[in-house]
């Protein structure tokens, strides 16, 4: 715990507020440029997906080890690394010839996101505590919630009036303000660290992330060859061995398995990570159907706010109820999700995708950190803050690699049929948390 002038650490909450803002509008705005930034750059229209996809899957790739990184270095300046790292990889997106080095480009940015992840909260951690750091974190919830009903309308904006350029570059400068904010700080390094962390389980995990989003995003036969999939599929199995003998004789391996042992941890954090899965696809795959079916641009707008606006209006309704029927409204969350994936296959009218997108918004904005609460209640307080970090990975995991496989099934089969993945996903975390033994 660092002391310091209220000034300071006003503007270490100011600086990882506006930081925070980047990612939701990173996402909302790459997944509304899919179409038009196909239609511009050059390559395989499969590549396009991947500018969403490798930035989730970097993301969740180095998401621990950016982590351990942050708690071990200049917390200030790792952070503000980060950003800018994110603000220079997104004003080089705007230049980019093809879409090669786009997903290039937006994966790096990925790792970036990463950074400002981790060394925005190792900041936030390191100079607030107790009662200050839960009326921080719901002001995090807030622009979160703020930044991603704003986003969809943006990009619109943005590609109306600018062209599909713009909409990397508005996050890019977004980071660069969070990056000038850092300045002036002062180190904030921690110099009694035991070095003790499992660098090979981080470096481990994030490998079989890699893998299995990129086995998966590949889907059944990509360039009409059947062995890339597996190929990476092999290379994720080992790594996944190899990353259980690695944490079984490691003395502070990087995965808490005392928290994954709690039943309700497990089937909450996939229940939020079968939510966000559902609402990242919809986020992909949505206005492209929107485009394909000659949906107007004011439509597509309007679809896109149903879908986010949720997010903003719902949380406190959904907290209220959730103090009784918690279970009960995630388990219904995901089934109609899971339902209404399906029954958008088949349909094909204006009207059916925006009441899609009204359902998906609804069951997310109204579920949005319940299954948080409820995953942390019955983990033990000496165990609190891995159990925070690793549900904040289990989380980004499970939603990236379901946005993988959606690619990959996108690609070998239209963007319909990808919203079975999320689905059945969801569909699987109604009957995992229906046979979860739940401590009242």
């Amino acid at each position: 715990m660092f002391v310091l002038p209220t000034l300071r650490r006003r503007q270490i909450l100011v600086a990882d507020l506006v930081s925070t803002a980047v990612f939701p509008l990173a996402i909302t705005g790459s997944t509304g440029a899919i179409p038009a930034v196909a239609a511009a750059l050059r390559g395989p229209g499969s590549l396009a997906p991947w500018i969403v996809t490798g930035y989730n899957g970097a993301f969740a790739a180095t998401l621990l080890l950016a982590g351990a990184f942050a708690d071990r270095s200049s917390r200030s300046r790792f952070f503000a690394a980060g950003n800018l790292l994110v603000a220079v990889t997104g004003l080089l997106s705007a230049l980019a010839p093809n879409l090669a080095v786009l997903v290039g480009l937006r994966t790096l940015a990925g790792v970036g996101a990463a950074m400002c992840a981790a060394g925005g909260s190792s900041l936030v951690l390191s100079v607030y505590r107790g009662e200050e750091r839960t009326r921080v974190y719901g002001l995090v919830g807030t622009v979160l919630g703020c930044a991603t009903a704003a986003g969809p309308v943006a990009t619109q904006a943005l590609l109306a009036v600018v062209g599909w350029q713009a909409v990397f570059v508005g996050p890019a400068i977004v980071a660069a303000v969070a990056a000038a904010f850092t300045v002036g700080l002062p180190s904030l390094r921690t110099n009694e660290s035991d070095g003790s962390f499992d660098l090979a389980g981080a470096l481990l995990f994030g490998a079989a992330i890699a893998t299995l989003v990129t086995g998966l995003g590949l889907g059944p036969r990509p360039f009409g060859l059947w062995w890339p999939p597996l190929a990476f599929g092999a290379v994720a199995v080992v790594t996944v061995a190899a990353l259980t003998v690695v944490e079984r004789r490691a003395a502070r391996p990087v995965i808490p398995f005392d928290v994954l042992r709690v039943p309700a941890f497990r089937a909450y954090a996939y229940a939020t990570g079968a939510l966000m899965g559902v609402f990242v696809v919809s986020l992909t795959v949505l206005p492209q159907i929107a485009v394909a079916g000659r949906m107007s641009r004011w439509g597509q707008t309007t679809m896109l706010v149903l879908l986010t606006a949720p997010s903003v209006a719902l949380p406190v309704l959904g907290a209220r109820i959730a103090r009784r029927w918690a279970r009960a409204l995630v388990m219904a969350a995901l089934a109609l999700c899971g339902l209404t994936g399906i029954l958008l296959v088949p349909a094909h009218s204006q009207r059916s995708l925006l009441a899609g997108a009204l359902v998906f918004g609804l069951c997310v904005g109204i579920t949005e950190g319940v299954p948080d609460g409820q995953a942390l209640r019955d983990v033990r307080h000496q165990s609190g803050g891995a159990a925070a970090a690793m549900f904040s990975t289990a989380r980004m995991t499970l939603e990236t690699l379901v946005l993988a496989a959606a690619t990959g099934i996108m690609t070998a089969y239209g963007p319909r049929w990808s919203l079975v993945v999320p689905a059945l996903v969801c569909v699987g975390g109604a009957v995992l948390l229906a046979r979860t033994p739940i401590r009242r």
